[in-house]
């Protein structure tokens, strides 16, 4: 009987490792399996995605689209209309003029579902131009321009609240390339159709770059962008903040809401890639507790709280922006490990969760990386972090396009039931628009008011298999004594990690391998954990490989 069970285990040791990539003891979950939503022949990078304010299973992607030979430069426009079961779209935005398009997009779906595109030109036609689409992105109107200096990237985003007076504006806000390098502005209130001419955020002190754009929830528009050095490689230095309460009319400008020391450069182990720590900023615009709070996230390194290496760093403010919170490191794996975590991108979902996706290769070798996502759902103070490529791939520069360019925009969103990530990847021998659907139930999934479900919950702990220690999830909806056990394959109690009566929240709890000394002072193999509240009992496995 003894040998059965020995062969047992050795058998579900090695079915449960070759469900995995590869083994860390910093693994998170694994979440579902990967799809390109568009495959082509055409390079596409720096990826967008939004949602349609009007109906939840009509979203819209957007990205560069690069061709060489012959050269030729555009943006990429996907859509769904069914919830992701089906893309559509066109490697080519064919507004006029198509061929003098220059990329870099910013998408935006408005109050009428008109979808929005900002797009660079190309010369003659040097600036910044719109598009706009009145079938889901099948067709689209001529170039509207919005500003003919020479320019970087336009951030976009629509007010879509009913309640707030500038309700359907749709805003705009970029970096101009000319002394002193400010944040410029501009808005829409007819789905495009005209622009107001733009405005000067800032002054700023040495230049700006990058730039990003938020609504809160009485209609406040929330600027960011990196203040740099005013020399090559131009070092951000701090994350500047601007707030408006009268539709973008006048500003309160902060030029150094937070120092940083951002990543500005070349990652050598991953073939020479152009990276850089560009801020993203959220709100969250729910009926929870943290209604109104900002956040800010930024790619770091040898500056507390990031390590040597590329760490995710979010700052937070609950008082609309006039004071920030310290960094707060995302990523959790080891402190200074040699691993690199790069370009962010942050979400708040219906639930006042915090979710944010980056690239993360503590998985992988350091040539390579995967695709990750970290979700808080008390506003920061704690994460879980979850593998979301099935995959890895090994990163490389797009030759033609400036030292190491790969793209640096990845992206997500959310329906009421699942969070939606976009990246680019070259896995499959050119970079492609990869994405993956995340149910709310398989990561804790909370209400649209921030409170938990109404049932308790036990989640899979991760990583699972293990070497040292895992970590399990559960959720407890109501005040009660917990019970988490953890008995060995020949059902003899070798641990009780929880024991004690809970209030209602979401809970992990670390289990050493250590500490699974049970019947013949076993503590490899399978073990089974039972958590129990109240009346309900659920059950999970795990393997231990000490």
């Amino acid at each position: 009987m003894k040998t059965l069970y020995l062969l047992t285990i050795l058998l579900l040791v090695i079915s449960d490792l070759s469900a995995q990539n590869s083994l860390n003891d910093n693994s998170p979950l694994k979440i579902g399996k990967n799809y390109r939503i568009y495959p082509s022949n055409v390079a596409q990078t720096e990826v967008l995605l939004v949602r349609s304010p009007l109906d939840q299973n009509t979203m819209f992607v957007a990205c560069n689209t690069l061709n060489f030979i012959p050269f030729f430069i555009s943006e990429g426009i996907y859509t769904t209309t069914n919830g992701g079961v089906t893309w559509q779209g066109n490697d080519t935005c064919t507004g006029d003029p198509i061929a003098f398009h220059g990329g870099d997009p910013g998408i935006s779906i408005d109050k009428n579902g008109t979808f929005i595109i900002t797009r660079l030109g190309r010369s003659p036609f040097v600036g910044l131009y719109s598009h706009y689409s009145h079938d889901q992105g099948q067709t689209w109107s001529a170039q509207k321009v919005i500003s003919t200096d020479d320019l970087e990237r336009a951030a976009l985003t629509t007010d879509a609240n009913p309640a707030t007076s500038f309700f359907g504006r749709t805003y705009a806000a970029w970096v101009k390339f000319a002394t002193p390098f400010p944040l410029m502005f501009a808005y829409t209130d007819n789905g495009a159709q005209t622009w107001t001419a733009p405005k000067q955020v800032n002054n700023p002190p040495a230049r700006c770059a990058g730039g990003d754009l938020a609504i809160g929830p009485n209609g406040e528009v929330y600027l960011c962008w990196a203040g740099v050095t005013d020399v090559s490689p131009f070092k951000e230095v701090q994350v500047g903040f601007a707030s408006s309460s009268n539709g973008g009319g006048t500003w309160n400008v902060i030029e150094n809401a937070f120092s940083v020391n951002g990543i500005t450069g070349i990652l050598s182990n991953k073939n020479n890639i152009r990276v850089n720590g560009l801020p993203s900023i959220a709100v969250d615009t729910t009926k929870g507790p943290r209604r109104g709070w900002i956040y800010i996230v930024t790619t770091q390194k040898a500056q507390a709280p990031a390590g040597a290496d590329p760490d995710i760093i979010l700052f937070r403010s609950a008082d609309g922006g006039s004071t920030w919170s310290a960094g707060i490191r995302v990523n959790q794996d080891a402190l200074n490990n040699g691993k690199d975590q790069y370009f962010p991108n942050i979400h708040i979902d219906k639930s006042g969760a915090v979710d944010i996706i980056f690239y993360d290769n503590r998985t992988t070798t350091t040539d390579s990386t995967g695709v990750f996502l970290a979700r808080s759902l008390d506003g920061g103070d704690s994460w879980t972090e979850y593998e979301i490529s099935d995959h890895h791939f090994r990163p490389y520069p797009i030759g033609g396009l400036g030292q190491g360019y790969q793209g640096d925009i990845i992206d997500l969103t959310s329906t009421d039931s699942k969070i939606w990530a976009v990246w680019m990847d070259n896995s499959s021998g050119d970079y492609q628009i990869w994405t993956v659907p995340i149910d709310f139930s398989s990561i804790g999934g909370v209400d649209e008011t921030g409170q938990q479900p109404n049932s308790s919950a036990l989640y899979q702990n991760y990583p699972n298999p293990f070497r040292s220690a895992t970590k399990i999830g559960y959720r407890v909806t109501s005040s009660g004594f917990v019970s988490l056990k953890v008995f060995d394959i020949f059902g003899i109690q070798v641990a009780e990690p929880v024991k004690e009566v809970k209030s209602p929240g979401y809970y992990e709890v670390t289990v050493k391998s250590d500490d699974l000394q049970g019947h013949n002072s076993l503590n490899s193999g399978i073990f089974f954990y039972r958590f129990t509240v109240n009346d309900r009992v659920e059950t999970g496995r795990m393997v231990s490989l000490k």
